[in-house]
């Protein structure tokens, strides 16, 4: 596949570039499989629960109680992704990105082993334990696996692959789904294999990652291994000509040492960094706390609640419109335009979650509604994949320069963990609470957001990471901050410093450059 540019060719997709971007992907599957997984046994693992409590404590657990212990072992997930994800850059900078793959599987089946073998153990504590390392493993996912597959793709195709990370995670969330149904591994004496199965993609991943090249990007800024990053490039571009590659590397290697590295405390403190560090944390809530995990998570309770005979076989219909719509985005995003999208999903959510307390407040009077239930889902599920499904990773590195990137990843990573796992902590007890009305909560806070996105969030498909920096800059009241001319860094050497390169796993998608003169118009608060 060859298109033209500037009379240049684009590189083309080799055989070999596909099998190193699939076999990385294995880890998004991974998460998206680990998310969905919890879902079909929870009335099994419940049972499961009950019948420890009676066997070491001579009394089942009170029905609060076992809602607790289930809500815990699912959200505990998040607590290891939480760790995982702030994990990711120190992880990759002193091992290297392939390694640090082959190493995180370590923990997957360590995770998968425990919650496997903890009916024979007769413990639930194994299955909770087990799936808070299986969410460190997750974390770790979130971040090396867009990171690797960005750095090892070329320019022009960097942002086509970059979505593949989103595509595997929903996919990994419909081969659970499917695995779980009662006649597969669903049933009372199979689920531990259930949870355990995540062992053998990461096996595969282990056989196969040895073949992968490490990041040439990798190598050539962090380690100074030119010749190395060379002979990695010619593999992958499938062409001896590999040096427009070489000098972009360079050129950003020299933008990494001339620009300063913000820390943690620097993004809230400085004025320049506060208004799109906000704007980040606010759209990773917006994406959590819009009720999507709660629906992944309880699903099928949703639909059992709403009357549906066979709730597992909707819940698989979620699923498939959810890889759908995913697919859907990719080809609307350079078009749309990224706030765009946002606020037509949030607004679709919005509708959704108003349709789903109706129906499931109302289902007991009008069986008829249990099919406005599962509309409500495919809407709601739809609607997500629209906008705040792929947009806040997106727009998050796309808001900061190549110095706070790092940083900002970092907390806007911590962000969506964490309201991950308020809402798996949270949600089941709402739910008895407020029984249909729970979605009500949500239904509020995605209109929170829609105001929030369309008052402060800026559309930034088209400009170039330094004019949104210089927007921002503008905005807060210092216009003269300007980014590095490109004359200063291009043919210079790699610097010899060998300091951390950014962790976001998004940094390199391309962006268009705007035509001269416009360049640096201040974004609109």
């Amino acid at each position: 596949m060859e298109k033209m540019e500037d009379d240049k060719p684009k590189k083309k997709i080799t055989c070999y570039l596909l099998y190193c971007v699939s076999t990385a992907v294995i880890g998004s599957l991974q998460f998206g499989y680990n998310t969905g997984v919890i879902n079909a046994p929870e009335q099994k693992l419940r049972r499961f629960f009950q019948n420890v409590s009676l066997e070491r404590y001579g009394e089942s657990f009170t029905p609060g109680a076992n809602t607790m212990v289930w809500s815990f072992a699912v959200a505990i997930f998040s607590v290891g992704g939480m760790i995982g994800s702030f994990s990711v850059g120190a992880m990759v900078n002193k091992f290297g990105r392939r390694k640090s793959m082959l190493l995180a599987n370590i923990l997957a089946l360590l995770g998968g082993s425990l919650m496997g073998l903890s009916t024979l153990s007769r413990s639930f504590e194994m299955v909770i334990f087990g799936r808070l390392v299986i969410g460190v493993f997750c974390g770790l996912c979130t971040g090396l696996t867009p990171m690797y597959v960005g750095e090892i793709s070329p320019t022009a195709l960097r942002g086509a692959f970059g979505t593949l990370h989103q595509l595997g995670v929903v996919i990994g969330i419909l081969v659970a789904q499917i695995f779980g149904l009662e006649f597969l591994l669903g049933s009372e004496m199979l689920w531990p294999l259930l949870l355990a199965l995540t062992i053998l993609p990461a096996i595969l991943q282990c056989i196969l990652l040895p073949f992968c090249p490490e990041s040439p990007r990798y190598l050539l800024i962090n380690l100074n291994q030119e010749e190395e990053a060379r002979k990695a490039l010619v593999r992958l571009r499938g062409s001896e000509d590999v040096s427009d590659d070489i000098q972009e590397m360079k050129e950003e290697g020299m933008k990494m040492a001339m620009e300063k590295k913000v820390t943690i405390p620097e993004l809230f403190r400085s004025p320049i960094y506060r208004q799109p560090i906000i704007i980040a944390i606010v759209l990773q809530l917006s994406q959590q706390l819009s009720g999507i995990n709660a629906v992944f998570y309880y699903s099928t309770s949703i639909f059992d609640t709403a009357g549906v005979t066979q709730p597992i076989y909707a819940t698989i219909g979620a699923g498939v419109v959810n890889t759908v719509f995913t697919v859907v985005s990719l080809f609307l995003v350079e078009r749309a335009g990224r706030r765009t999208l946002h606020l037509i999903g949030l607004a679709g959510m919005a509708v959704s979650a108003l349709l789903m307390t109706i129906s499931l407040s109302l289902v007991s009077t009008n069986k008829s509604l249990s099919y406005l239930a599962i509309v409500a889902v495919f809407g709601f599920v739809a609607s997500f994949e629209m906008g705040p499904g792929p947009i806040p990773w997106f727009i998050v590195a796309e808001l900061f320069s190549q110095g706070p990137r790092p940083a900002a990843m970092a907390v806007s990573g911590f962000s969506n963990w964490t309201a991950n796992f308020l809402v798996g902590l949270g949600f089941p007890k709402l739910a008895e609470l407020m029984g249909g009305y729970v979605f009500i909560i949500f239904t509020v806070l995605l209109i929170i957001f829609f105001i929030f996105t369309y008052l402060r969030v800026p559309e930034t498909k088209g400009r170039t990471f330094d004019d949104i920096a210089q927007g921002f800059a503008a905005s807060a009241g210092n216009p003269s901050r300007s980014p590095v001319p490109e004359e200063m860094v291009v043919g210079l050497p790699v610097p010899e410093s060998k300091g951390p390169a950014p962790s976001s796993p998004t940094e390199k998608v391309p962006m268009v450059d705007l035509p001269p003169g416009k360049s640096g118009a201040p974004l609109s608060p």
